[in-house]
């Protein structure tokens, strides 16, 4: 039995055909492979799975896959992030080098993708973020939000991305998506994420110019360097074209602060001394973009809810053992979260 046979391989990778793909695809590119190979799955994602592939001579890949099991339509489409990332390589938003992308599900069953290893740190809590000193750590703030507005800046016609989606009616297409999506799970109902959809509906503002909108855009979905500087920006699973400030929305909701009433994720990094205050986060990307911004607390609503239908979907496919080996995912902690997370959208939505 080979070395590539004998480690544990986790669920999703079939080791012999993976290589042989990566070995080509590597080869086509002018690199070589050394086989066997070893894969990692990486800690923290909730959705699409990652795994850290390692050959003997030390060399490292990334691969994503969806996960294992059923997964609702175009939720996990590997081909979106490859085009993306592929579109941004030429531009000022830093990301992996991708090798390839694999659409043959006979290879190891779901269609995956591959890019370049990026060496830095994924700051996913506060014991990361603590490793840090407090100037790198407002360098760090800096970074993450000027290098969202380098996204928000993309001419999307010039990389290839203007019949990326449809660029009207984002916020609308959002709305209706998401409480789709949580209308096709077996979970039970959530009153506060009906009633926040309501209103959420009856309120949308005015949408600008549509530009490249990553969709799930915060500091752990970042590499960053030991300088601070973000070297990377990963998870783009759920991007699409149309409003900008929905991310700056996002990152409002995942930017936790003390005295907060909920917190967006088990243990966020910005809980951590140092981190910014979210009206400074508004500032540098006021800054960064050129210009001001219009009603944030729609946005940070609008956020916040779609966060609650997100982990409202986590929840129903760790519960139908899609998700992989995670022994540290409360399904009942996160299926409070979500809502607490609907009532606090509309008590953003109220304040707005």
């Amino acid at each position: 039995m080979s070395e590539a046979e004998e480690q544990p391989v986790p669920a999703g990778i079939d080791i012999e055909p993976v290589t042989a793909w990566l070995a080509n695809a590597v080869s086509a590119a002018g690199g070589s492979v050394a086989p066997p190979l070893h894969f990692d799955q990486i800690a923290g994602g909730r959705s699409n799975l990652t795994f850290q592939v390692t050959d003997v001579a030390g060399t490292s890949w990334a691969l994503r896959r969806p996960p294992t099991g059923n997964v609702l339509a175009s939720a996990h489409d590997m081909g979106r992030e490859h085009r993306v990332m592929s579109a941004l390589a030429p531009t000022l938003v830093p990301v992996p080098t991708m090798v390839g992308l694999c659409d043959d599900e006979s290879v190891t069953g779901a269609p995956f993708y591959v890019m370049d290893w990026v060496e830095g740190t994924v700051v996913r809590n506060q014991r990361v973020a603590a490793t840090f000193d407090e100037a790198t750590i407002k360098a760090m703030c800096r970074s993450v939000v000027e290098t969202m507005a380098k996204i928000h800046q993309v001419d999307i016609d010039e990389v290839g991305l203007g019949d990326f989606a449809k660029r009207e009616g984002y916020v609308a297409r959002q709305l209706k998506r998401w409480k789709g999506q949580v209308d096709a799970t077996s979970m039970p109902t959530v009153p506060a994420i009906e009633r926040a959809f309501d209103e959420l509906s009856a309120s949308i503002p005015d949408q600008g110019v549509a530009r490249l909108v990553h969709g799930d855009y915060r500091l752990d979905n970042t590499i960053v360097g030991a300088d601070g500087a973000v070297l990377a920006v990963l998870d783009w699973e759920l991007t699409t074209l149309g409003d900008p400030l929905a991310d700056l929305g996002a990152m409002l909701t995942y930017w936790s602060r003390p005295g907060d009433s909920y917190v967006a994720l088990t243990d966020p990094p910005t809980l951590a001394d140092g981190f910014i205050e979210r009206d400074e986060v508004v500032s540098i990307y006021e800054d960064a973009i050129g210009r001001s911004v219009g009603n944030v607390g729609y946005y940070h609503a609008f956020a916040t809810w779609r966060l609650a239908c997100i982990l409202d979907g986590v929840v129903d496919r760790y519960r139908a053992g899609a998700m992989g080996k995670d022994d540290d995912f409360d399904a009942d902690g996160w299926a409070s979260q979500v809502t607490t997370l609907a009532e606090s959208a509309l008590e953003s939505l109220h304040a707005s």
